[in-house]
């Protein structure tokens, strides 16, 4: 195996996987492994990546355990503050709690000047943060949960202890790795996940010294070879993509592909979590839990790989798409549901393969089981599409649906328009199926007309689900932004400023933040957004009030009423007949053209006059118009159909 030195733009990988060597059982039960989660990971359900890493150990015999410290923490300061804390968008608090504890002598902000300095950037984060209780928290309760960490748990029966680390987990598990160290200096600590990937994960490793080994990429090959190499006296920075400091240089092997064989994969192990989670108080000892189960049916993004969104830096060195079989994911789901008692999962992919519609969906309804799943989809679905996955059981999706104009949406690279998006918030709503979305904005290119349309179109659609947010787009390693900025028109790039409170000089920013605050070229005035802010306010405020608003018909044969209960105070119905009833019902399923709707349902009608009509619709506030495209906004006022 070649190593070699690492340059900015990562390593090619091997083309074939090599084998894993082989162990005997007395070689194996030598190397005990822990894999640690700390603080910031979300303590409402388990961590994915222990889970599954555990079982490959365990599948290739080695004693390895699981450790959800990140529970420790929260039941110290508080599960509401944890949660608060966990957020990874917006001030980094999370990774600056720990940040002296992780770099002792050169921790930049021990004062909290992160808060003072990001006061009137930031007002809510000062506002909802004491900052004697925050610095409380970092002087006292940080040293005291590490202290308690090492005495408590028996660290001595170890070989090995891994760091899966994803957003804000970095400080805490260095904080750790450090203490770890000093007292265990045989200990091999080894790093990897997200936070790690390509030149991140070098940087880190260049820099720290209580960082041993990192794995550069996916694990699921390079952990049970590295402990295979630890287990056999071999030397464990020859594994690929694995990464150490070899002297005064930084060495890596070439990674292999990433995994693209997913059925072979055990099912994830969350029986640590469940028994420390119980033990400490974090969730109940019920017979059934209320826990998101988190479970994989995918990697990489089949739209990605093809049109990379212009923000999205999820997948980094991993875009290929790869999926389970069917009978692989139906196995799995059944087995959890029986080990862990709960029949609530959430799907970590970043897409729905879209051959489930015919595989997984239907054996999902056919199996008869009580699911309740969440998926991340792409926007493009039908009427059909969400009542099959209503039938499935998929209760919640993310669609990444980002914005209702076109032309934002094109200069996003989504593959989809406004009018696609206002669909599956109609039919989602109709089928019960809860949408996680947000409004964006910050992007090259833009227009002020582009939010005036915006801010236009929300109060027609406060019958459906508002978004969570609205908000300045944040720039990702990985995404196009950041790959080619002066493609986009940027002006400059530059690390979060929330980095340089937490990171020593000694570590190069720009090499290890996920996170960049960006500047365009010709940036749109803030008064653009204001207006979509205040629709966006009003349609949360509706949504939230006692009566909710409803936009509702009743069809028959070339007869049509509607509801408009939207707005208290103007409520009243509209009726309709013939050709006109016609026109808008063919507008209900999907987006469609006049000439469509000429052609394909019998109307006697020129595109033309179906053009007026459109637009008598869009006055009233009945129709969504998007460029030739037509959208009913009202729902069937029958349910379930």
């Amino acid at each position: 195996m070649t190593i070699r030195h690492l340059t900015l733009d990562g390593i090619a990988p091997s083309e074939l996987p090599r084998p894993i060597p082989t162990t005997t059982a007395a070689q194996r039960s030598k190397w005990p492994a822990v894999i640690v989660s700390m603080p910031f990971m979300d303590i409402d359900r388990p961590s994915i990546q222990l889970g599954l890493l555990k079982a490959i150990g365990n599948a290739h015999g080695f004693p390895v355990r699981t450790l959800h410290a990140n529970l420790d923490f929260a039941l110290r300061i508080g599960a509401d503050v944890y949660r608060d804390l966990s957020l990874h968008r917006g001030l980094m608090l999370g990774d600056w709690l720990f940040s002296p504890e992780a770099f002792p002598d050169q921790s930049p902000d021990r004062d909290g000047r992160i808060l003072t300095d990001f006061s009137e950037e930031h007002p809510e984060v000062a506002m909802s943060h004491d900052l004697d209780r925050l610095l409380g928290i970092q002087q006292r309760d940080v040293p005291d949960y590490l202290d308690a960490l090492m005495e408590e748990y028996a660290w001595d029966d170890l070989r090995v202890v891994g760091f899966s680390s994803t957003f804000q987990q970095n400080t805490a598990s260095f904080a750790l790795a450090r203490r770890l160290k000093e007292r265990y200096p045989e200990i091999v600590t080894v790093f990897g996940c997200a936070n790690f990937d390509g030149e991140m994960g070098l940087e880190l490793v260049r820099a720290l010294d209580f960082i041993d080994l990192a794995v550069i990429g996916e694990g699921d090959r390079a952990f049970p070879m590295l402990l295979s190499a630890l287990a056999l006296g071999e030397d464990p920075g020859l594994v690929p993509g694995v990464a150490r400091q070899m002297k005064d240089r930084l060495v890596a092997a070439s990674p292999e592909p990433p995994f693209a064989t997913l059925d072979e994969l055990p099912t994830p192990d969350y029986s640590e979590y469940f028994t420390r989670a119980e033990d400490l108080g974090v969730i109940s000892r019920t017979a059934r839990r209320a826990v998101w189960i988190p479970f994989e049916t995918s990697r990489g993004c089949w739209w990605g790989a093809k049109h990379h969104c212009t923000f999205c830096g999820l997948n980094g060195t991993t875009m290929a798409f790869r999926s389970k079989s069917a009978d692989r994911i139906l196995e799995e789901l059944g087995q959890l549901a029986r080990w862990y008692r709960s029949f609530s999962f959430e799907a970590v992919d970043n897409i729905l393969d879209v051959r489930y519609f015919q595989t997984l969906l239907p054996a999902l309804v056919a199996s008869g089981a009580d699911y309740e799943i969440y998926y991340e989809v792409k926007a493009n679905l039908a009427r059909d599409d969400l009542r099959m996955m209503a039938q499935a059981g998929i209760t919640r999706i993310q669609p990444g649906l980002e914005s209702l104009s076109s032309h934002v949406l094109a200069l996003m690279r989504k593959g989809v328009r406004a009018a696609q998006n206002v669909n599956v918030l109609r039919w989602a709503q109709y089928y019960g199926i809860d949408v996680s979305w947000n409004i964006l904005w910050g992007f090259p290119g833009e227009t002020e007309q582009d939010y005036a349309d915006q801010a236009a179109v929300l109060p027609r659609l406060v019958h459906l689900q508002p978004p969570a947010s609205v908000g300045r787009i944040w720039m990702e390693r990985f995404s196009p932004l950041y790959s080619n900025p002066e493609s986009f028109g940027l002006r400059s790039r530059r690390p979060d400023r929330s980095y340089p409170y937490i990171y020593p000089n000694s570590i190069d920013l720009e090499k290890v933040a996920y996170f960049f605050d960006y500047e365009l070229a010709d940036p749109l005035p803030v008064q653009a957004y204001v207006g979509l802010s205040k629709a966006f306010s009003d349609w949360s405020a509706a949504k939230g009030a006692a009566r909710s608003p409803v936009l509702k018909y009743w069809s028959a044969p070339r007869f049509l009423q509607i509801y408009d209960g939207r707005y208290p105070g103007r409520e009243g119905t509209h009726t309709f007949k013939g050709d006109i009833a016609e026109i808008y019902l063919a507008c209900t399923d999907r987006p469609i053209s006049a000439a469509a709707v000429r052609q394909r349902h019998g109307v006697g009608m020129h595109v033309e006059e179906i053009q007026e009509v459109f637009a008598e619709f869009e006055e009233r506030g009945l129709m969504l118009l998007d460029g030739t495209l037509g959208l009913a906004l009202a729902l069937p006022a029958v349910g379930g159909r």
